[in-house]
């Protein structure tokens, strides 16, 4: 199972979203923080995608933002959402698969993946 963390500003469009993912293999569901998660099902709009709403806060990430860590207590918004939204999907063991990427600086995407509790990797 993989979720894709999404973090974007106003201006994203459904084309940095669509940009975001290509390449990054398949996905169950597009993850982000409370406050964005209709924003995201706006620009998610006709993917077939559910959006998940998570909590970042405290979540560890290989990017750092200060300005992430300011607003949402943790280093990449799309790193931590893609591990919640992995664990929101029953996963254990979440781990980053997809580098986070960046799209016209405007929406940032990174992508997690784990097993769910007796399904092979």
């Amino acid at each position: 199972m993989r979720v894709a963390g999404v973090g974007f500003r106003a201006g994203a469009a459904p084309a940095d979203l669509v940009a975001a993912l290509e390449g990054a293999g398949p996905v169950a569901a597009l993850a982000t923080v409370a406050e964005k998660a209709a924003a995201l099902e706006g620009l998610a709009a006709g993917l077939g995608l559910p959006v998940l709403a998570v909590a970042v806060a405290g979540v560890e990430t290989p990017s750092v933002s200060a300005r992430v860590v300011g607003r949402f207590g943790t280093g990449s918004l799309a790193e931590a959402a893609a591990l919640k939204g992995v664990e929101a999907l029953g996963g254990r063991g979440a781990k980053l698969v997809m580098a986070r990427r960046v799209v016209a600086g405007r929406l940032t995407l990174a992508v997690a993946g784990a097993g769910v509790e007796g399904e092979a990797q």
